[in-house]
């Protein structure tokens, strides 16, 4: 009778486990909740007149700076920028990539920067958990695309073009050409040597989120860090892309299909280094 009553706890104890670990496995789906606005529509404004009335909103200038893909020294400066009409939703409903995508979920972390809209974003698991403005390589020195992964970081650092540049927040991506994001200005187009700048805030986020590589004792590569996928091209002859939302908002919508088009020919690459990571880092 005794040995029944202990082999039944067990039991109990195994199936309270089990529901335990299924309630954190099911946690880990459900997608962060947000405020949507009611609709998306952009209206041309003068930057200075806007300023003076919205300045003191930090939700609101947060907003009007990404989707004009600069910073807050930048903006003050523009004349004509592009604003929503209707601000009560939170960033990402403003920016282009999609909430979810479920090609991703089984890819713990992952980071993407698109060239033709000039944004990034983090996700989860295939749920988007972070996205801000980039402004990338410029004409004559573009961004490399394709699969890269996070290698080392510095808070700060100098740069490899020109020794009189301090960037902070720095994260190499690609170490033989010395690419990678970090905070430097916006203005508001590709303007960088082929990083990718950010606000000093994405910056630091992405320092603080993303993985870095680990080495051996003889500086081999041991485990790659978060993998980026970089992806796209920017025309530089034609307007600033985002003006287009103006006439439809959803001009520079990132869909589902076409991250997991970008993400297909690396998947497996990706899941191996997931794997090794698990195992040796």
């Amino acid at each position: 009778m005794k040995k029944s009553f202990l082999v039944l706890n067990i039991i109990v104890i195994a199936l309270l486990f089990s529901c335990k670990r299924n309630e954190n496995i099911d946690a880990k789906k459900v997608p962060i909740k947000r405020n949507q606005p009611k609709s998306v529509s952009y209206r041309s404004e003068n930057a200075k007149e806007w300023l003076s009335l919205n300045s003191k909103d930090a939700k609101k200038l947060r907003i009007a700076v990404a989707v004009n893909r600069t910073d807050k020294e930048n903006f003050a400066k523009m004349d004509s920028v592009i604003m929503p009409v209707d601000m009560t939703g939170d960033l990402e409903y403003y920016l282009p990539f999609p909430m979810s995508v479920p090609y991703l979920k089984d890819i713990d972390k992952i980071i993407y920067f698109s060239y033709p809209t000039q944004t990034f974003a983090t996700y989860e698991n295939g749920e988007l958990i972070y996205t801000g403005p980039t402004n990338m390589g410029r004409k004559q020195d573009q961004t490399p695309t394709g699969l890269f992964y996070a290698n080392w970081k510095a808070e700060e650092t100098t740069s490899t073009f020109n020794d009189e540049w301090d960037l902070r927040w720095n994260f190499n991506v690609e170490n033989l050409l010395g690419v990678g994001w970090h905070q430097y200005s916006l203005p508001g187009y590709p303007a960088s040597h082929s990083c990718m700048r950010l606000q000093e805030k994405d910056a630091r986020y992405l320092y603080e989120w993303a993985d870095q590589w680990v080495l051996t004792d003889n500086d081999s590569i041991l485990v790659k860090g978060t993998p980026v996928i970089v992806f796209g091209s920017y025309d530089f002859n034609a307007p600033k892309p985002w003006m287009r939302l103006l006439d439809n908002p959803k001009a520079l919508d990132i869909t589902i299909t076409e991250l997991e088009n970008q993400t297909k020919p690396f998947l497996k690459d990706i899941l191996t280094e997931q794997e090794n990571r698990v195992v040796k880092g």
